[in-house]
């Protein structure tokens, strides 16, 4: 808040002076013409007088704007109101400084018309003062229109100078703002390499896992196929055996005891050869045989 006080302190000051110096400049206008001396015109010509106080109205309504910005930033209401109310002070005072160099434009025009007639009066009188009044005419006239043009010309200059700093300027604020997107992208790329290289080491351990995975289920899928085969081929042996021994007891109900010893001695054979079953042969054939599995 201090800072905005001595903003608006040093404002005012620059007002002040801005505006005695812009008064300056409209008095001279209004008294231009009046004097005859050439010194006097070539030190105080009309377009540089008109500049002066043209630069001096632009500077007052710049200083116009910066009391405009800061006047709510007051750290009191009083402050606040204050500086309103100088601000519309101002804004009348500057705009009786413009209808003061109108006023005093159309005064140096009339001053100039009737030094101009004159002028006139005194060349037409003749004799040898008229003859040298003419020729100082000429000088000064071409002195004059020499020192309007170089005037426009460092115009021009400081206009064309004005541009190219303001071009400047903003080339130079593009750089800056191309240099923080450059380093933003910078920042961003580092994040996402090293976010790369985490997404790399999680491929690799995943593609680890899914080898280790294929061989476990490989090796369980075979586990799984030699249990089955070893169920199948058990299964095999037993149904072999109950048949045998089935055929061999209908071989005996039917009165055949020679086949059905036969069968069952091959039956007993047989499951010995498989290595399935080890037969009882205190079992009664009529006794029914169950399928364990």
């Amino acid at each position: 808040m201090d800072e905005v006080v001595e903003e608006v302190e040093k404002t005012k000051k620059e007002w002040g002076e801005a505006y005695s110096k812009t008064q300056q400049h409209i008095k001279e206008i209004q008294e231009y013409g009046k004097s005859t001396t050439e010194e006097t015109k070539n030190k105080s010509s009309l377009p540089r007088l008109n500049g002066l106080a043209q630069d001096g109205l632009s500077l007052l309504n710049s200083l116009q704007f910066n009391l405009d910005l800061l006047a709510p930033q007051l750290p009191t209401d009083e402050e606040v109101q204050s500086a309103k109310a100088m601000l519309e002070t101002w804004k009348s005072q500057s705009q009786s400084l413009r209808m003061s160099l109108r006023n005093a434009n159309l005064q140096a025009k009339d001053n100039m018309r009737k030094s101009a007639q004159k002028e006139r009066e005194l060349l037409l009188g003749g004799g040898e003062e008229s003859t040298v009044r003419r020729r100082n005419l000429q000088t000064k006239a071409g002195m004059t229109s020499a020192a309007e043009s170089i005037t426009e010309s460092l115009r021009r200059t400081r206009q064309l100078m004005v541009q190219e700093v303001e071009r400047s300027t903003s080339t130079l604020m593009t750089f800056e703002e191309s240099t923080g997107v450059l380093k933003k992208a910078e920042s961003e790329y580092k994040g996402h390499k090293s976010l790369l290289s985490r997404t790399r080491n999680l491929l690799s351990t995943m593609q680890r896992h899914d080898v280790v995975d294929r061989v476990i289920l490989v090796v369980g899928l075979v586990l799984f196929l030699c249990a089955v085969l070893y169920v199948v081929s058990k299964r095999i042996g037993i149904l072999r055996l109950q048949r045998t021994i089935t055929a061999a007891i209908k071989a005996g109900m039917a009165g055949k005891p020679e086949l059905a010893r036969k069968a069952v001695e091959e039956g007993i054979n047989q499951g010995r050869f498989d290595g399935n079953v080890a037969p009882d042969k205190g079992l009664p054939l009529q006794q029914p045989m169950h399928d364990e599995l």
